[in-house]
């Protein structure tokens, strides 16, 4: 059995409008660079419309480049909109309170983007709660400023819906401190954490409790059952080999390989059920493993420009030279080979 192409993921274009803005807030006319990826009036007006991640952070470097500011991701995030993201944005414009509305944002998160590394998550305690962005380690100049756009409009968003600037008592960030760290200052209380664990931010129980005055009780369960319905119907179709891969994204990054007791802990099964499943569907744990693998290294080989030694860390091989042998045997070309004939092609 064949497998779909594994993407390693896609979001709204409605991103591409703070992006285009933070441009313009530089002096910079954004319109020949957005043109230059398709991205016309048209295009950004498509209902539903999605950009590929790795043409989002291709997009991204080459904003920077044009504007020469390495922290174009932090005013990408101060100048968003909440509704830039789509039917989950208006929906958590209409929560009651800041709580509700990160929760809705973190929620319906897959319903305006995706990436097979991970989802975003809220943690919530006693004293306040962390909003967590996933990992998309190893840093480079086409991601860093993803995190930063993602930080700083969570920060936007909840403030516009709070109509007050809202701080967080913690913000942690897994790359090391860049040269424009001065930059992050606005975003906490208490200095920026770099080289941390995850990517996530503190909001105190004071900051999750104030009110939105535009709420509206009828409006906000009406936008919620869509929000739901859409969600459901995302995952309705998924066959047990697809929610298989989607869960191996984030267990293989790390140069360890994820096992069937691992996935099936995931899906609550009994790793023998999962094992049966799979034998009625045609396929094995091993296969959905390997193909994964495969149609992600094609996938990173193709769209990004990660050397090979950190595709084979993201892909849970021991070494790049396992990985390069692997690459190998289910192409017949080594990764250098067809990187080259991808780019010759292109």
């Amino acid at each position: 059995m064949t497998s779909p192409r594994v993407r390693l993921g896609d979001l709204s274009v409605g991103f591409v409008h703070s992006l285009a803005d933070a441009v313009r807030s530089f002096g910079q006319d954004p319109e020949p660079l957005l043109e230059q990826y398709g991205l016309d009036p048209a295009r950004l007006a498509e209902p539903g419309a999605r950009l590929s991640i790795p043409r989002y952070m291709r997009l991204g470097h080459a904003a920077i480049q044009l504007t020469g500011e390495p922290g174009l991701g932090l005013r990408m995030g101060r100048l968003s909109r909440i509704s830039q993201a789509g039917l989950a944005g208006v929906t958590a414009a209409q929560a009651p309170t800041v709580r509700e509305a990160a929760r809705c944002l973190i929620r319906f998160e897959a319903l305006y983007g995706s990436n097979y590394r991970g989802q975003s998550s809220f943690h919530e305690d006693a004293q306040g709660a962390w909003l967590r962005f996933y990992s998309i380690s190893p840093y480079n100049a086409y991601n860093r400023f993803v995190v930063d756009s993602i930080l700083a409009s969570w920060i936007q968003q909840l403030s516009s819906l709070a109509g007050c600037r809202l701080r967080a008592e913690k913000v942690d960030i897994e790359f090391p401190a860049p040269a424009y760290a001065v930059s992050y200052n606005d975003l906490s209380d208490n200095p920026v954490s770099f080289a941390a664990d995850i990517n996530q931010l503190r909001l105190s129980q004071s900051s999750l409790g104030l009110r939105n005055p535009d709420h509206c009780p009828s409006t906000w369960r009406h936008l919620l059952q869509l929000c739901e319905k859409e969600l459901e119907q995302l995952t309705r179709t998924r066959s047990l080999r697809e929610r298989i891969t989607q869960l191996l994204g984030p267990l293989l990054n790390g140069g360890r390989e994820p096992n069937l007791e691992e996935v099936a802990a995931r899906l609550k099964l009994p790793t023998w059920t999962l094992r049966r499943k799979l034998a009625d569907e045609g396929t094995q744990f091993r296969a959905i493993l390997n193909d994964t693998r495969r149609d992600l290294a094609m996938t990173y080989i193709r769209d990004t420009e990660l050397a090979f030694g950190e595709i084979a860390y993201l892909l849970g091989f021991a070494s790049a030279e396992a990985f390069q042998r692997a690459f190998k045997r289910w192409n017949g070309h080594t990764p250098g080979e067809f990187r080259r004939s991808q780019r010759q092609a292109g």
